[in-house]
């Protein structure tokens, strides 16, 4: 099988999967950081809970409706950075961004799940659906209570 039919078949492995059963989809009570995202192109929207200590993502879970790339994101993310310093997770986000920048033809970056997205670049109305969770948990970190969007 050619790299691309394998990629193809991971994407939709991994989104359907993650989609159907994302992990860490749950309100966390008591967090200590709340954060809410909207792609107004698609109609996602998710609220994103944290607890931090010590610099430390200790947990972290989100809730919301969307398409099956952005719920599928969301769950890789939360998987992704849970038990990251907050500057760690910062760089994370920069990472995974860059990954998802169209203008990039190196996806070099994309590791794990996240590879699995990357074919995402190729639709660029798509794009801000895997990366609202990314921009969501930005907004967490920099502890903003507005809505953050894709926009």
């Amino acid at each position: 099988m050619n790299n691309a039919l394998e990629l193809k078949k991971l994407y939709r492995e991994t989104v359907l999967d993650h989609s159907r059963n994302p992990r860490n989809f749950q309100r966390l009570v008591p967090a200590d950081r709340v954060a809410v995202g909207h792609n107004p192109l698609c109609g996602d929207k998710i609220t994103l809970y944290l607890c931090v200590n010590n610099n430390l993502i200790e947990n972290l879970a989100f809730e919301g409706t969307g398409c099956a790339i952005s719920l599928a994101s969301a769950s890789i993310m939360t998987e992704s950075v849970k038990h990251y310093a907050l500057d760690e997770a910062q760089h994370e986000i920069a990472r995974i961004m860059h990954q998802f920048d169209s203008s990039n033809p190196d996806d070099a970056t994309a590791e794990g799940d996240m590879a699995a997205l990357s074919g995402v670049r190729a639709f660029p109305s798509r794009i801000k659906c895997a990366t609202l969770a990314w921009k969501t948990l930005e907004a967490a970190l920099q502890e903003i209570t507005e809505t953050t969007t894709t926009e």
